[in-house]
């Protein structure tokens, strides 16, 4: 089983007709570019792809067309979660099936279980597929909080393999890399910060954005490199800390949509950019050289 590491882009899902359906050529249009700017990996489904407002065969599709696209010149991650166990043990089922690399999985949200019910969860899971399982770890829309403790206890699950931290609390980076766990960065603005720490990867919307200045960020920190890491990094940072100001996904899908990758507007219920802050996206981007 290969170890997964690196820059991981969490795909955004792109709409046409208003919104209305997926456009399927620009996706597969799109995942080609990650890969071809040296992206490791591609995430599908997840929160910068809009999940909440995608249907169950939607999402299916767009995993689908991602392993197909991809044919292991990036990995795939897949995000399979789901309130109720048996959903998410069958959409983990159907991303096994069609070759995903590892799952995503949030705990069960919404006045979801505590940390031993989020533990069966994640066992239930892993008992019935054999890929590897990164716990995504977003306690402002769970509302639990896998911290560095609890995820030592879940990784004695077998096949609870990652964490994906996405607290913006850097000591939380430290404090997973430095006990052995393979944690993934779900902060753009802390990416930097997190290779130096010991990360395993980043999962980067700006990847979205600037997918070869986050693959040279990489590999120059990784390097130690320093110097022109961090020359590197200063041209990230204002689409990094954009991201984390204006709505994540519409923000996302304009410097996308700049870069060369369109996406479309994002699906309602969540509105377009207005002009002001259109503007201080195109500033960003600018920004990138």
């Amino acid at each position: 089983m290969t170890e997964l590491t690196g820059v991981c882009v969490p795909i955004c899902t792109p709409f046409k007709d208003n919104g209305a359906t997926l456009d399927l050529k620009a996706f597969e249009a799109n995942i080609d570019s990650l890969i071809e700017n040296g992206v490791h990996i591609i995430a599908v489904n997840g929160g910068t792809g809009e999940f909440p407002f995608l249907a169950e065969d939607e999402k299916r599709t767009l995993a689908e067309i991602a392993v197909r696209r991809a044919g292991g010149r990036a990995k795939v991650i897949v995000q399979t979660s789901a309130i109720r166990t048996e959903d998410a043990i069958e959409n983990s089922r159907h991303a096994e099936g069609i070759g995903a690399d590892a799952l995503l999985i949030l705990p069960p949200y919404f006045e979801g279980p505590g940390e031993a019910g989020v533990r069966w969860h994640y066992e239930q899971i892993a008992r019935a597929v054999r890929t590897p399982i990164m716990a995504y770890n977003i306690p402002v829309y769970t509302q639990f909080d896998i911290t560095p403790e609890i995820f030592a206890r879940f990784s004695e699950i077998d096949g609870v393999e990652y964490i994906k931290d996405s607290t913006a609390d850097p000591s939380r980076i430290e404090k997973l890399a430095g006990q052995g766990s393979r944690v993934f960065c779900g902060c753009d603005f802390l990416n930097f910060f997190a290779i130096i720490s010991g990360a395993a990867g980043l999962f980067t919307g700006s990847g979205n954005v600037a997918p070869g200045l986050v693959r040279k960020l990489w590999d120059l920190t990784k390097s130690a490199r320093y110097g022109e890491a961090e020359a590197v990094w200063r041209k990230l940072q204002p689409i990094s800390r954009l991201l984390w100001t204006l709505p994540f996904n519409p923000v996302a899908k304009a410097g996308s949509q700049l870069t060369g990758r369109p996406a479309g507007l994002c699906r309602m219920p969540v509105p377009p950019l207005s002009r002001d802050e259109w503007q201080r996206v195109e500033e960003a981007v600018a920004a990138l050289g």
